[in-house]
């Protein structure tokens, strides 16, 4: 490291060799080679991550379900080891995506909420592979906090999405307090229909359009050196608006109403009933089809999704790149989607904290793995493929390799949950272990559910004698890993800092870290330093 720090020149990319066996299949690295003056290097495979925003990993038990209109989803499933039972690390997008990329849990990014600073030292797994020699690349959402707006990405092809500032942050002192102009409203829900264009909309297509094209770049430069591209998409996200040609897919779909009902607000456990009131619910009537109307958008939404996903897929196919690329698909946590009378996301039950994991690799044998499995598990994962030996010293993670699992190998530790955020006055733990998960904050009575046989969680096991033994021990284990006292200091703590400074930044010239990409116009197409016919020449694939 103290080389590369004293070079000007950047380091000559090291390809690691080596095979992996997964599911009885030799998954090697040997199928393309790369020349770099007179040394031959094996290639690590390219690696293009699909991900959407707030899709409820209950709808995707192995791949989309039935109803859903997604064939390209459901063709990528055919070929994918699916996780059936992934979880967010956090159910709100910015600290779900900092622990995403880290695979380090909230209390350790300090990335506790959407107005949460995402520290620059904190390695990424877009670090990790270009460190390694790939080209990292994002197009569209990822919500970094803070004025790093690429956290190991060279390039960034969008803008994002929502604000990069510290506006969005809660406030513990003020546990009753609610901030209208920023906090998740039921306008969602009873605004749910038709559009043609929305700021979502606008904002994924320019989202697949850039990606679309970087592949195409990609392809015209194939051989210099391996590849991660990230293409993030905002929806299903509500708003649930949809275009007509995608909400007409949905006219007779079976599943308009909740499997669980509404729960009267006297009903709801305490978490339950913060998240009411911080949707600001008393203010909205929700009827029965204003519930079928956001349920249908928000699958209609999928539909759009997976034709943007079909042409990234597809102009994979058709530049030869399919073969060598691993594609894996997720979201960055779930949707209640009127589960329970609840809605968007930020609890644990499964609606929320659920999210698809898909993976796809040339040699990697599909199957449906039901081991849990998680969000932190992505950098290792890649590290894994791509022939990176992570340096633990660095900074050990709470994620875990998925290949072992594909395997058949058990999974080390139970899979981990956090939540910080609006909607909560302490933070929250949750852990899935088997098949039970137990949620646990100190302000509340505890949440025990046997997955396996209440999938809805309408059982809560926590005061049945007969679990008592098992509730202490996954106690117990939470009490072990988390300082909870800790955590809420330091979540106050960040909090108190980050409104002082919000305020005082708002005050004279505003200076916004909102990433604005910068396309250089005197490199693109045809100007009058470049050579026309090595122009042509380069430009065109194959």
């Amino acid at each position: 490291m103290d080389a590369i720090r004293g070079s000007t020149a950047p380091p000559t990319p090291h390809y690691p060799s080596h095979t992996i066996v997964v599911s009885g299949s030799e998954f090697g690295y040997a199928r393309r080679t790369a020349t770099q003056g007179s040394d031959t290097m094996t290639r690590p495979p390219n690696i293009l991550i699909l991900m959407v925003d707030q899709m409820a990993g209950t709808l995707c038990p192995d791949g989309p379900a039935d109803f859903l209109h997604a064939p390209n989803l459901k063709a990528l499933t055919a070929r994918a080891l699916r996780f059936a039972n992934a979880y967010t690390p956090s159910p709100l997008c910015v600290p779900a995506r900092a622990s995403f990329m880290t695979g380090l849990l909230p209390s350790r990014t300090g990335v506790y909420d959407n107005a949460a600073e995402f520290p620059a030292a904190l390695p990424t797994f877009a670090h990790h592979l270009r460190r390694a020699g790939y080209r990292t690349v994002l197009s569209g959402k990822m919500h970094f906090v803070g004025p790093d707006q690429l956290h190991g990405f060279e390039e960034r092809l969008t803008t994002d999405i929502y604000p990069a500032d510290f506006g969005w942050t809660p406030d513990y002192r003020n546990p009753a307090e609610r901030v209208d102009w920023w906090y998740h409203n039921m306008g969602s829900v009873t605004g749910a229909g038709v559009a043609e264009i929305s700021n979502q909309l606008e904002f994924d297509d320019e989202v697949a359009f850039h990606g679309e094209a970087e592949i195409h770049r990609l392809a015209r430069g194939r051989g210099r050196q391996p590849w991660c591209l990230t293409v993030s998409f905002t929806h299903p996200h509500d708003p649930y608006v949809a275009r007509q040609r995608f909400w007409d897919l949905y006219e007779d779909c079976p599943a308009l109403s909740p499997t669980v009902p509404a729960i009267p607000y006297e009903a709801q456990d305490p978490h339950g009933k913060r998240l009411l009131d911080a949707n600001d619910f008393r203010k909205y009537d929700i009827t029965p089809d204003h519930v079928a109307r956001a349920r249908r958008a928000y699958f209609a939404n999928i539909s759009y999704l997976d034709e943007k996903i079909g042409r990234l897929l597809d102009a994979l196919q058709r530049c030869g790149m399919a073969d060598d690329t691993v594609v894996l698909f997720c979201s960055d946590h779930g949707d209640m989607l009127g589960e329970r009378g609840l809605w968007f996301k930020m609890s644990f039950f499964e609606g929320s904290a659920r999210v698809p994991l898909m993976l796809a690799a040339p040699g990697l044998s599909p199957a449906r793995i039901d081991t849990p499995a998680s969000l932190l598990d992505v950098l290792p994962t890649l590290a894994d493929l791509a022939g990176i030996e992570l340096d633990n010293s660095a900074e050990p993670l709470d994620g875990e390799s998925l290949l072992p699992l594909a395997r058949g190998a058990p999974r080390r530790n139970p899979v981990p949950m956090e939540y910080a955020a609006e909607g909560s006055h302490a933070p929250m733990i949750s852990l899935r272990d088997g098949r039970f998960k137990l949620n646990h904050c100190d302000l509340d009575p505890p949440q025990l559910f046997d997955l396996d046989a209440d999938p809805n969680e309408r059982t809560n096991l926590a005061e049945d004698p007969a679990h008592a033994d098992r509730l202490a021990d996954l106690t117990a284990r939470i009490h072990a890993r988390w300082d909870l006292q800790r955590f809420d200091t330091e979540v106050r703590q960040s909090q108190s800092r980050r409104l002082i400074v919000y305020e005082a930044l708002r005050q004279g010239h505003y200076r916004p870290w909102d990433h604005q990409p910068a396309p250089n116009a005197a490199d693109r197409f045809m100007r009058n330093h470049m050579d026309l016919n090595v122009v042509e020449e380069e430009a065109r694939f194959p």
